[in-house]
C-alpha cells in the first residue's frame, strides 16, 4: 500500500446532512488482532442519522470531530491473521464505534467473516444489518414454525431481512410499511402487508419485531399471553419515558418486551452468510451513491420510503 493517507466522511457539529464533509487522514495502522481493510462500500443506517443530528447527545458528546459508518464491505491489504489473506474480499462491523465510512479501517479480526461467492460488494452492503434480524428473531425471541409474527418497518434495513427470514423460519409473517411499499413486502415473501397509517384490527401475535421504537405501548398490547416483543430503537422525542416502558416489561415472565443494539461477531455474519446461500435472504439496494454525495445519502433515508437499503460506495 503507496499512500499514508486517505478520505474518511467527518463533521465538526451536529445537524443536518450538510455537516458531513468528505476530509483527509492518515491511513489507521492496524494493532495486534486486527486487519486493515480498503473499504469498497458502507450502508447508512438510521443510528448514524440520529447520531449526526445530534440526538444521541446525552451518549455521544460534544468531542469532534465525529465520523460515520458502522458496517463495511471491503478488500483485505493487511491480514494480521491467519484466517485471511491479501485480496480477500469481506463483510462485517466495527463495533460500536463508528468511522467505517473511509478508504480505510483497522478492523477486529472477530467482527468480520469472508464475503459469500453470491453477493457483490454492492449487495453485500445492504444486508449487514441482517445479523440484527437474527438476533431477534432466533435468539431472543425464538421464533418458532407457525408463530405470527409482526415486523413493524418491514421495508426498512432491519425489516426487509426480518420478514424473509421470518417466512425461512417457518413463520406467518406481516409486515407494516407505507401504502407505497407494500409491493415490496409482499415480494419479500410476507403473509399479509398493512399500511401502517390505517392498520385497522391486526389481531395478536407471538413476536413483534420494532424497528421504529415510537408507540411501544400501542404494538406491547399486540402479544398473545406468551408472546415476545423485540425493539431495535426507542423514541427518541420522550427517551425516558420509552426507556422506562422497556425496562419495566423486560423482566416479565409473559408478554416481554427486549429492547438491544447490534454488535455482531464473524460468527453472526457467517450465519447470514448460510442463509444468503440457500436463498433464503436476497438483498434489497434502494439507491447507491459515491462518497462524494454522502450528505445526499443521509438526507434520501431521513425523508423515508425508503425500500432496503441505501449504499454509499468508496469510488
Amino acid at each position: 500500500m503507496a499512500s499514508t493517507s486517505m478520505r474518511l466522511v467527518t463533521f465538526d457539529r451536529y445537524g443536518p446532512p450538510e455537516v458531513l464533509s468528505v476530509t483527509t487522514g492518515p491511513v489507521p495502522r492496524p494493532r495486534p488482532g486486527e486487519v486493515l481493510v480498503r473499504v469498497r462500500a458502507v450502508s447508512v443506517n438510521g443510528g448514524e442519522l440520529a447520531m449526526r443530528a445530534g440526538r444521541l447527545r446525552p451518549f455521544s458528546g460534544r468531542q469532534f470531530p465525529k465520523r460515520v459508518g458502522i458496517d463495511l464491505v471491503g478488500e483485505v491489504v493487511e491480514p494480521g491473521t491467519s484466517r485471511f489473506a491479501a485480496g480477500d474480499l469481506v463483510w462485517g462491523l466495527i463495533g460500536r464505534r463508528m468511522g467505517s465510512a473511509a478508504d480505510y479501517v483497522a478492523v477486529r479480526a472477530d467482527r468480520i467473516d469472508h464475503l459469500p461467492a453470491a453477493l457483490d460488494v454492492v449487495e453485500a452492503a445492504a444486508l449487514p444489518a441482517g445479523t440484527t434480524a437474527i438476533t431477534a428473531l432466533r435468539d431472543l425471541a425464538a421464533l418458532a414454525p407457525g408463530d405470527r409474527l409482526l415486523v413493524r418497518g418491514a421495508t426498512g434495513g432491519v425489516g426487509y431481512v426480518a420478514v424473509q427470514l421470518g417466512k425461512a423460519m417457518g413463520a406467518h409473517v406481516t409486515g407494516l410499511a407505507s401504502a407505497a411499499n407494500l409491493d415490496l413486502v409482499r415480494e419479500l415473501g410476507a403473509d399479509e402487508a398493512i399500511d401502517y397509517r390505517a392498520p385497522g384490527q391486526l389481531g395478536r401475535f407471538d413476536v413483534v419485531l420494532d424497528t421504529v421504537g415510537t408507540g411501544l405501548a400501542a404494538f406491547h398490547r399486540l402479544l398473545t399471553p406468551q408472546g415476545r416483543m423485540v425493539t431495535i430503537a426507542f423514541d427518541l422525542d420522550r427517551p425516558i419515558r420509552s426507556l422506562g416502558y422497556i425496562a419495566a416489561h423486560a423482566i416479565r415472565r409473559t408478554r416481554w418486551l427486549r429492547a438491544f443494539s447490534g454488535n455482531p461477531t464473524a460468527a453472526l455474519f457467517a450465519e447470514l452468510g448460510r442463509w444468503v446461500a440457500t436463498g433464503a435472504i436476497r438483498p434489497r439496494v434502494d439507491r447507491v451513491f459515491p462518497m462524494s454525495e454522502v450528505a445526499a445519502a443521509h438526507r434520501a433515508l431521513e425523508q423515508g420510503g425508503v425500500r432496503g437499503k441505501i449504499v454509499i460506495e468508496m469510488s
